[in-house]
């Protein structure tokens, strides 16, 4: 009986404060909403890249004068097949192609079917082409951005690029590719190889790099080192380099946005702690009278710890919620391009469904603990005051 009524006035006492409850609860909720949009997306884009850093070649194989890339000769490839380990080589054409407003601009990659496609997503592409067909005519695949911006201008079957020897090149888009791949092909324009060093004005004895695959990753050290040794001015990228370019990339941004959250949440408890340290009369009257009852510190403690975990536990749902459908069904408009940056085709990237159910443990014990903290310390300090001294 006693716990019933003791709910019961914990229900009306909520209803009585509504309006502080509610302030409290959609500002708690903006606060975990920000934040667990940024984790979900920095989940979904690495859950992304790491399936795509493990369909990548092993090893790619650039030539760098001057500090910048320059394409590398053909032979190569016959030198590097000698190097025993090497299961694999694809010499590779790739580069930007400016369109005519020259602000927007797609990657170009030229495949050569004869050879081995190192990458493995690439290979499910062209799974279900007849290639064939594909390489007797000038045809491209395109990703779902480019497709998006050619047909804004009216290139619906065809493009004609213009190479720098300044010759048009007449090319018909041969398939679009899914949305689902646009955070890695969204931009991209997949051609012959011939056909890409053409619209690219690259020397036909040249390639843009090289990409070798090894049978067994021990031997990778082996490998790299009679890379160097074999050529002494190139840079050798393996795919475990890639990987930690790209998580120490969105490790700094996650970064940036929790050192914002923690100063955001710092601010909001510093505010709820001044709320409740300059407790109104009505509200001191209260603590005073359930004392008088024969209420303890510790039950008046309690009953606060209630009320704060209501609203907490509202909020933390309510913020996590409205993130998932803002990231996973609304695909984070605004807030997706800090990550992805908007400087290029628009970004119509759909996120992977990726839910870190750790990080969204961390993020309710780095809220509640501070949360139920800043609001009890206050009403602790006038409970263990007499009753008397509450009323004044």
């Amino acid at each position: 009986m006693r716990n019933s009524l003791y709910f019961y006035y914990l229900t009306l006492n909520l209803f009585k404060d509504k309006k502080k409850l509610i302030s409290t609860i959609l500002i708690s909720s903006i606060i975990i909403f920000l934040l667990s949009s940024i984790f979900f997306i920095q989940d979904s884009i690495k859950a992304s890249l790491k399936s795509t850093i493990k369909n990548q070649p092993d090893f790619i194989i650039q030539k760098n004068r001057g500090g910048r890339q320059v394409d590398l000769p053909l032979d190569w490839i016959d030198k590097i097949s000698q190097i025993y380990g090497v299961t694999s080589i694809t010499p590779r054409v790739y580069g930007r192609y400016y369109f005519e407003d020259k602000k927007k601009w797609a990657l170009i990659i030229g495949v050569d079917f004869l050879e081995d496609i190192s990458n493995k997503e690439l290979e499910k592409i062209f799974k279900d082409i007849n290639l064939k067909e594909f390489i007797k005519g000038s045809n491209m695949i395109v990703g779902s951005e480019v497709y998006s911006y050619l047909k804004s201008h009216f290139y619906n079957k065809d493009y004609n690029f213009l190479s720098p020897n300044g010759e048009f090149i007449k090319v018909k888009i041969y398939k679009v590719l899914p949305k689902e791949l646009a955070l890695n092909y969204g931009n991209v324009i997949i051609t012959s190889l011939d056909l890409a060093k053409k619209i690219l004005g690259v020397d036909e004895d040249k390639i843009s790099d090289i990409a070798i695959n090894v049978a067994n990753k021990d031997e990778w050290a082996n490998i790299e080192d009679k890379l160097n040794a074999l050529f002494y001015d190139i840079l050798v990228v393996s795919k475990d380099d890639i990987k930690r370019a790209y998580d120490n990339i969105f490790n700094f941004k996650g970064g940036i946005f929790l050192s914002l959250f923690l100063i955001t949440l710092t601010t909001f408890m510093l505010i709820l702690y001044q709320r409740y340290s300059l407790v109104n009369l009505d509200e001191k009257k209260e603590i005073a009278i359930l004392r008088s009852l024969g209420w303890s510190v510790k039950d008046i403690l309690k009953f606060k710890l209630f009320e704060s975990l209501i609203s907490a536990i509202f909020a933390f749902l309510i913020g996590v919620l409205s993130a998932y459908i803002f990231v996973f069904i609304f695909n984070a408009p605004i807030l997706k391009d800090i990550f992805l940056g908007d400087s290029n085709l628009k970004n119509s990237v759909i996120f992977i469904r990726v839910v870190d159910f750790s990080t969204i443990a961390t993020i309710f014990i780095l809220f509640i603990i501070p949360f139920i903290a800043s609001i009890l310390i206050p009403v602790w300090k006038i409970a263990i005051s007499s009753p008397k001294e509450a009323l004044k």
